[in-house]
């Protein structure tokens, strides 16, 4: 099992952060913090309990950059994924030069998150069973590739691949769905929802059928493609 502390100042965030967790097997919240302080408290006091941490960059007493910096002056190797709306280019360098495993940009998709999360689990798994060995350079890349994304597919002129996978994980948690309710789930234009959509069903990852009973015009709905 995967000790994990939740670092984030807003009490929703913790709250979302740990339901997410709660649908992965292998992870347990082992404690959960609001400000920088409390959270290098809580490191250098549970000590090997914490494997993990999902470490916020903006907070009330300090940054995610403070926390990093204290731990590693303190010798504290806990891996940490930074979960931040922080998008600046030379606050990423200063986090990776500090160790990070993911850089996780709010808002994000459950997908998304269980993605990372994943990746991080398969580094671990690689990590650890390469302990005390000496590695192969096709050992060491495949160590390091388990922290990169997985390459991206191209996608049509306008459609960005984190709103696609909102989407997918939109249609996956409320199927069957409309543009419309999707659009309003999403925060999006139903237009933008509707493209996506059709996005979908043209790469064969959900299928379209009519709506029918609702008044007005005739409408669309999509769901997951069997096996998909």
């Amino acid at each position: 099992m995967i000790g994990v502390l939740l670092v984030d100042d807003d009490a929703l965030t913790l709250e979302l952060h740990r339901t997410y967790l709660e649908r992965l097997e292998g992870f347990e919240v082992v404690a959960e913090c609001t400000g920088a302080r409390a959270a290098i408290s809580a490191v250098l006091e549970h000590g090997a309990g914490i494997d993990l941490v999902l470490l916020d960059i903006t907070m009330p007493d300090g940054t995610g950059l403070d926390v990093l910096r204290h731990l590693r002056a303190r010798g504290a190797d806990v891996d940490v994924i930074a979960v931040t709306g922080v998008r600046d280019a030379d606050v990423v360098r200063q986090m990776v030069g500090l160790g990070v495993a993911q850089y996780l940009v709010k808002p994000f998709s459950f997908g998304m998150f269980r993605e990372r999360l994943e990746q991080y689990v398969d580094y671990r798994r690689r990590a650890r069973a390469a302990a005390g060995t000496t590695t192969t350079q096709s050992e060491i890349d495949a160590l390091l590739g388990a922290l990169r994304p997985a390459a991206s597919v191209d996608l049509p002129k306008g459609l960005s691949a984190d709103t696609l996978a909102r989407i997918t994980e939109d249609v996956r948690s409320h199927e069957p769905v409309s543009a419309a309710e999707s659009a309003a789930r999403l925060g999006i234009s139903r237009v933008s929802a509707r493209r996506y959509l059709e996005h979908l069903v043209a790469v064969g990852a959900v299928q379209r059928a009519p709506r029918y009973g609702a008044p007005g015009r005739p409408e669309s709905e999509y769901r997951s493609r069997p096996g998909g």
